[in-house]
């Protein structure tokens, strides 16, 4: 297989020669792969965004790749924690009863966020972009 770049390459521009800034498509794969998992574990924490966060702000100007996927799973975190605020405010409101409401549609939120969490890893693993399905594009 050829190198990932070019003119008719899914990943845009030419990178710029290593040593100016350019990762390597390894590197580049490898990050694009932590931005997606890092989500998932700072979710622990309730924090889920900081994880492609850190990744969009320490490697994100380094390639294009590397900020498309960090800026895909930030949006994904953050549409999870919108979602996690309004259920906890639905269920406050409503002192309890919207738990019946919220429970159901939360797991199934859950297990897509974790199903479209490793697809998107391993996409990014293997050089391919990934677009969630359930995700505000936030930020640009």
């Amino acid at each position: 297989m050829g190198h990932p770049y070019g003119p008719s390459s899914p990943y845009g521009r030419e990178p710029s020669p290593l040593g100016q800034g350019a990762m390597r498509p390894e590197d580049e794969r490898t990050w694009g792969a932590v931005a997606h998992l890092s989500g998932v574990l700072a979710a622990w924490l309730a924090l889920g965004f900081l994880g492609p966060l850190v990744v969009l702000a320490v490697q994100g100007g380094r390639s294009p790749f590397v900020r498309r996927h960090a800026t895909e799973a930030l949006n994904f975190q953050l549409t999870l924690l919108l979602l996690t605020v309004v259920a906890s405010v639905l269920a406050i409101v409503t002192l309890g009863v919207g738990l019946l409401v919220v429970l159901p549609i939360g797991v199934v939120v859950l297990v897509y966020a974790l199903v479209a969490t490793v697809r998107a890893t391993v996409r990014a693993s293997s050089g391919r972009d990934y677009r969630y399905g359930l995700s505000w594009r936030i930020v640009r």
